[in-house]
């Protein structure tokens, strides 16, 4: 017979990036950083703002498996979370009830929490826009969920198709999430102002004017086979 599990189980030490690392990579937009991964790192696109005043942020991920329809590992995450950090709920996509609402985004705010991310789904817009908070998910139901657990705190989690563990890099802005791997900080600051001045170069020369990239003529003039 299998022992019925704990409500919670929770990550005692959080590796961090630091405070240095962290304010460089914020930053970037979301795109950049995507750019400096190899072109992926964000998640799933359904994942979007639920208040579209309130999309920018950026802070060191506290994760959580909170299941479908429960929501107790939300609150050990914002037990152990610490101002700045980002909570980020999985909840296996469950998207038929709610994993918070207004009050718990209320109360992260007031722990100092810089942004709270699921696959799942929210309630109470109209109070979620009053806190002000940014809130990214990947819908919208009245329906509440239970508190009894089992969930995980601190953990990987996989959320929008992407594994984030706990101390990873978290960006939001209007286009979305990234996630930076905290292994792969060193190599994302190594590569971030390169991939800034290419980006900087391809935007003026835009705005001159350009209507094909050079990389693509030369492909253009190479590489295709003409076809009647």
């Amino acid at each position: 017979m299998i022992k019925d599990p704990p409500s919670l189980t929770i990550k005692k030490t959080i590796p961090r990036p630091s405070v240095e690392q962290l304010e460089t990579l914020a930053t970037a937009s979301t795109g950049v950083l995507v750019d400096c991964l190899g072109g992926r790192g964000a998640l799933c696109q359904t994942i979007k703002p639920i208040n579209a005043q309130a999309t920018a942020f950026y802070g060191v991920a506290i994760t959580c498996d909170a299941g479908p329809a429960d929501n107790l590992a939300v609150f050990g995450a914002m037990h152990i979370a610490k101002p700045g950090d980002v909570i980020m709920i999985a909840t296996d996509a469950f998207m038929p009830t709610a994993v918070i609402g207004d009050l718990v985004l209320g109360m992260s705010k007031n722990s100092g929490v810089a942004a709270i991310v699921t696959d799942g789904c929210v309630r109470d817009i109209d109070g979620i826009c009053k806190v002000g908070l940014p809130c990214f998910a990947a819908g919208v139901t009245p329906n509440s969920p239970a508190r009894v657990g089992p969930g995980t705190v601190g953990l990987a989690v996989n959320i929008g198709g992407v594994q984030v563990n706990s101390g990873d890099v978290i960006v939001g802005d209007k286009d979305g999430v990234v996630v930076v791997p905290l292994s792969r900080v060193p190599d994302v600051l190594e590569k971030l102002q390169s991939v800034l001045d290419a980006e900087a170069e391809l935007d003026s020369s835009v705005a001159a004017g350009l209507t094909m990239p050079d990389f693509v003529q030369g492909v253009l003039a190479d590489r295709v086979r003409w076809v009647e």
